[in-house]
């Protein structure tokens, strides 16, 4: 089985980490394949949501360092040029992500975490941002996202100790949104995937995804000149027409994704 699975379950792509036997430690070709996977979660038009998971007993340990650190020193890409920055540190994104996660998530996995959109936790979690205690830092986006969803206190506490913490600890800093019996964190991920994917209109939901991703990068008044012209292209979209009649109509709406 590839170190990286990736399969589709209707409007959904199901991302999984696989090297359980170096506790799911990701090299240069798992980074590779991942940001593959992130590309085509974001190109495809046929899929609304991503799964990030792993397989086996823990979500990842972190980066396989004695692999990746000398690509990292030297400048070598860490991603496919086919694929898109699975920290989502490259522009825009459209497709919203949910992970789930389970055991030890440690550096690498924090990073993913933040750039997920949703996160589920399986209560016996446990994480740590360690680069500090590694002579690094955080690369991937922690140093101003775990500050603006945890609050700067609870992010400095954590970044600058490599402290561990666990699911409870992860849930009440706004780390992850829920946590779950061990074993549930992907079956509740998909099913929320799923009803994003179904529920909900394709469109709206790309930008909705957008004008979040532009308030964080540009600024609340950048997103605010696009509310209401993105708003007035909807309204004018067989979504945007169908939605206003379901709810005319009273009845579930079947959006057709354009």
């Amino acid at each position: 089985m590839p170190k990286i699975t990736v399969e589709r379950d209707g409007y959904v792509l199901l991302i999984g980490i696989n090297n359980p036997d170096k506790l799911n430690a990701c090299d240069l070709e798992m980074l590779h394949t991942l940001s593959e996977a992130y590309g085509e979660l974001e190109r495809d038009d046929g899929l609304r949501c991503g799964v990030l998971f792993a397989h086996g007993d823990h979500f990842t340990s972190g980066l396989d360092f004695a692999e990746v650190g000398p690509a990292v020193a030297s400048g070598t890409p860490l991603y496919s040029e086919k694929g898109r920055d699975p920290f989502r540190l490259d522009g825009p994104w459209t497709t919203p992500i949910v992970a789930a996660v389970q055991g030890m998530a440690m550096t690498l996995a924090m990073e993913l975490l933040l750039a997920a959109d949703i996160r589920i936790a399986a209560s016996d979690a446990r994480f740590a941002q360690l680069e500090v205690r590694r002579g690094s830092y955080p690369a991937g986006g922690a140093t101003f996202r775990l500050p603006r969803e945890a609050g700067w206190g609870n992010a400095m506490r954590l970044l600058l100790t490599g402290d561990e913490f666990d699911a409870a600890e992860a849930l009440r800093i706004g780390l992850v949104q829920e946590v779950v019996e061990p074993g549930c964190h992907v079956e509740r991920a998909v099913e929320l995937a799923q009803q994003i994917a179904t529920r909900a209109t394709p469109v709206g939901v790309r930008e909705t995804l957008l004008s979040a991703h532009r308030a964080y990068a540009d600024g609340e008044e950048a997103a605010t000149a696009q509310l209401m012209p993105v708003m007035r292209r909807l309204m004018h979209t067989a979504d945007g027409i169908e939605g206003i009649r379901s709810f005319i109509e009273r009845r579930d709406a079947n959006f057709a994704g354009r």
